[in-house]
Protein backbone atom coordinates (compact mmCIF):
# COMPACT_ATOMS: atom_id res chain seq x y z
CA UNK A 1 0.00 0.00 0.00
CA UNK A 2 3.08 2.45 0.47
CA UNK A 3 4.55 1.31 -2.45
CA UNK A 4 1.14 2.61 -4.45
CA UNK A 5 0.79 5.66 -2.25
CA UNK A 6 4.60 6.85 -2.88
CA UNK A 7 3.51 6.09 -6.71
CA UNK A 8 0.39 8.01 -7.08
CA UNK A 9 2.74 10.79 -4.75
CA UNK A 10 4.80 10.92 -7.88
CA UNK A 11 2.29 10.51 -11.04
CA UNK A 12 0.97 14.15 -10.27
CA UNK A 13 3.81 16.06 -10.28
CA UNK A 14 4.57 14.02 -13.60
CA UNK A 15 1.78 14.49 -15.01
CA UNK A 16 1.85 18.44 -15.02
CA UNK A 17 5.69 18.42 -16.09
CA UNK A 18 4.34 16.70 -19.01
CA UNK A 19 1.74 19.40 -19.32
CA UNK A 20 4.12 21.70 -18.81
CA UNK A 21 6.19 20.59 -22.03
CA UNK A 22 2.78 20.12 -23.95
CA UNK A 23 2.04 23.88 -23.06
CA UNK A 24 5.57 25.01 -24.12
CA UNK A 25 6.11 23.24 -27.58
CA UNK A 26 2.16 24.42 -28.16
CA UNK A 27 3.23 28.10 -27.92
CA UNK A 28 6.80 27.19 -30.07
CA UNK A 29 4.17 26.26 -32.72
CA UNK A 30 1.94 29.25 -32.32
CA UNK A 31 -1.34 27.21 -31.01
CA UNK A 32 -3.09 29.11 -28.30
CA UNK A 33 -4.61 27.21 -25.42
CA UNK A 34 -8.31 28.12 -24.38
CA UNK A 35 -7.03 29.44 -20.84
CA UNK A 36 -4.50 31.78 -21.89
CA UNK A 37 -4.57 35.32 -23.68
CA UNK A 38 -1.30 35.52 -24.79
CA UNK A 39 1.26 32.73 -25.63
CA UNK A 40 4.15 34.12 -23.34
CA UNK A 41 1.79 33.62 -20.86
CA UNK A 42 1.35 29.94 -21.87
CA UNK A 43 4.57 29.77 -22.12
CA UNK A 44 5.76 31.22 -19.07
CA UNK A 45 2.92 28.72 -17.00
CA UNK A 46 4.16 25.80 -18.97
CA UNK A 47 7.67 26.64 -17.85
CA UNK A 48 6.60 27.14 -14.28
CA UNK A 49 4.76 23.67 -14.15
CA UNK A 50 7.63 21.85 -15.63
CA UNK A 51 9.92 23.01 -13.13
CA UNK A 52 7.45 22.93 -10.11
CA UNK A 53 6.74 18.72 -11.43
CA UNK A 54 10.74 18.00 -12.34
CA UNK A 55 11.59 19.39 -8.92
CA UNK A 56 9.20 17.85 -6.59
CA UNK A 57 10.19 14.17 -8.35
CA UNK A 58 13.98 15.04 -8.38
CA UNK A 59 13.59 16.12 -4.65
CA UNK A 60 11.91 12.65 -3.81
CA UNK A 61 14.06 10.75 -5.09
CA UNK A 62 17.04 12.52 -3.95
CA UNK A 63 15.59 12.74 -0.15
CA UNK A 64 14.63 8.46 -0.54
CA UNK A 65 18.52 8.31 -1.75
CA UNK A 66 19.83 10.13 0.87
CA UNK A 67 17.53 8.04 3.75
CA UNK A 68 18.81 4.78 1.93
CA UNK A 69 22.71 5.96 1.93
CA UNK A 70 22.83 6.15 -1.63
CA UNK A 71 24.36 9.17 -1.99
CA UNK A 72 27.81 10.43 -2.36
CA UNK A 73 29.77 11.89 1.08
CA UNK A 74 28.80 15.68 0.23
CA UNK A 75 25.18 15.05 -0.26
CA UNK A 76 24.72 12.94 3.43
CA UNK A 77 23.60 14.36 6.43
CA UNK A 78 26.07 15.19 9.42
Amino acid sequence: MIRFLALSVLVIPGFLAGLGIKLMRDMLFGVLQSPFPYLWLQFVVGLLLFLGGLGFVAGFIFRRDRKNNKVQTKFKKE
